[in-house]
């Protein structure tokens, strides 16, 4: 595999060629390999940041706060609490005597103050390590205020990204089943896994009420507490990023009976795809629902497919690499790349289970690399390797792009252009295009050494 790949991490890349799929994942980071994989902590922030009209206190040091502000950049239609990130600041002096006091202060002077739908208190691992009991500050604290002040069990130390995702739908499933849900129609879904990146939720929403289908909550990109509480009304719950959020899913399955389903809104083909799903559901109830989904797909693709053609001339036969925290992007990204006429040589998440790396294995070719919890030294290495035109990743990703003078494409928190629904196919094949095509590259380091060895073999002729 290489000198730059860790042998205790050997079974966790696989490379598609004549041997059978076999490849361990969903498993603790190996110490020391400086996975891209982030905390607990920072799980359960990427999920329940972007409910707006709630207050996030973290419950530690500054530094977890600060880490993770504005972590989603995700937009509101309406309030703006969830763009401040408070803090108690916890100090030597709260570690030793602990900090039950600092938390109570601080929820009551922060709810005063800005007046919250409710609360999300999250624990880091300071205060998993000297026992501050949150559930008890905030029970206490609901019971004064009136609105529900829910801890988030979230320490840092007690897993991965992954455990976050899953702290994040138990806060969360305390919500659900305290609303009214006397108006909800019988054709009604819950948006889950969606944390409206460049305003992308609107983009979906309007698609499902051009079908017909009301949507309930948004959870949780631009989402509301009420709209949670009374989440339990929905027929159906539609979930895009299974990783961070299929744990909710079940939970309301098994206490209330809402069936789910795992879709994508990347990318024409699974656009399409969930859609029709959806209204597949509900065509007993809504026999018109297909048809009115027919026709909005058929006059979607009629607009765009003309557009996709000039960007496909220019980059058929170009390589992409795939790296990015949930594996439901990572399938939905392949099938982009090969519409605008794009191999994938590297595809990879943060975590993916055994169940998403088979799915990546059957939609690849012969010679792509699948990797879960990769390093910056694998990737680079791999990148190199494979000698590609553009890495689609996330904000700790781009260094390792640039630094190797390759194109790079933001699928994660800082982008600020909509990449879901049929339009959103779009301003990715034209971001893709202009990086890909752009001049700049011929002056890169990558660039540079290959036409040096060129020339010195020419030299040696």
């Amino acid at each position: 595999m290489g000198s730059t790949i860790f042998e205790e991490r050997d079974r966790q890349i696989h490379r598609k060629g004549d041997e059978p799929f076999s490849m361990d994942c969903d498993m603790p980071s190996l110490a020391g390999a400086v996975s891209q994989r982030a905390c607990v902590f920072c799980g359960s922030r990427v999920v329940l940041y972007p409910i707006a009209d709630a207050l996030h206190l973290v419950h530690g040091p500054i530094g977890c706060a600060a880490y993770t502000w504005d972590i989603r950049g995700a937009l509101s239609s309406g309030p703006e609490l969830h763009r401040l990130s408070f803090s108690t600041d916890l100090q030597e002096k709260d570690v030793i005597f602990g900090g039950e006091k600092k938390l109570y202060q601080a929820l009551i002077e922060l709810i005063n103050r800005h007046s919250p739908k409710g609360a999300f208190v999250y624990s880091t691992c300071i205060v998993g390590i000297i026992g501050d009991d949150l559930g008890a500050v905030c029970r206490r604290v609901s019971e004064e205020t009136g609105i529900p002040v829910i801890p988030v069990q979230s320490e840092g130390f007690k897993g991965n990204k992954r455990a976050g995702y899953n702290a994040a739908c138990k806060a969360l499933f305390e919500l659900v089943g305290t609303g009214v849900i006397d108006d909800i129609s019988p054709v009604s879904i819950n948006i889950l896994g969606d944390f409206n990146l460049a305003g992308e939720i609107w983009i979906i929403r309007e698609y499902f009420e051009r079908m017909g289908v009301q949507v309930v909550a948004n959870i949780t990109g631009d989402g509301r507490i009420d709209d949670i509480k009374r989440s339990h009304g929905a027929s159906l719950n539609v979930v895009q990023c299974s990783g961070s959020t299929i744990d909710l899913a079940i939970m309301m399955e098994r206490q209330y009976g809402i069936p789910f389903m795992r879709v994508s809104y990347f990318g024409v083909e699974d656009m399409a795809e969930s859609l029709y799903r959806v209204a597949n559901f509900f065509s007993d109830g809504d026999t018109d629902i297909m048809d009115r989904t027919r026709e909005l797909v058929r006059n979607e693709l009629a607009q765009l497919y003309p557009l996709l053609e000039k960007y496909r001339k220019d980059l058929m036969g170009k390589k992409a690499a795939i790296y990015v925290g949930g594996a439901f992007k990572a399938f939905s990204l392949v099938k982009a790349f090969r519409l605008i006429g794009m191999d994938v040589a590297l595809v990879g998440s943060q975590t993916g289970t055994e169940e998403d790396y088979r799915e990546l294995y059957d939609i690849t070719d012969p010679g792509t690399i699948i990797v879960d919890d990769s390093n910056p030294l694998e990737l680079s290495s791999f990148l190199q390797e494979k000698d590609v035109d553009i890495f689609v990743g996330g904000v700790k990703e781009r260094p390792i792009a640039y630094k190797l003078g390759v194109g790079f494409c933001d699928h994660n928190h800082e982008r600020k252009e909509a990449l879901e629904g049929f339009v959103g196919m779009l301003n990715f094949a034209r971001e893709v295009h202009s990086t890909v095509m752009s001049p700049v590259w011929r002056f890169s380091p990558r660039r540079i050494s290959q036409h040096s060895s060129y020339e010195l073999s020419l030299k040696a002729v």
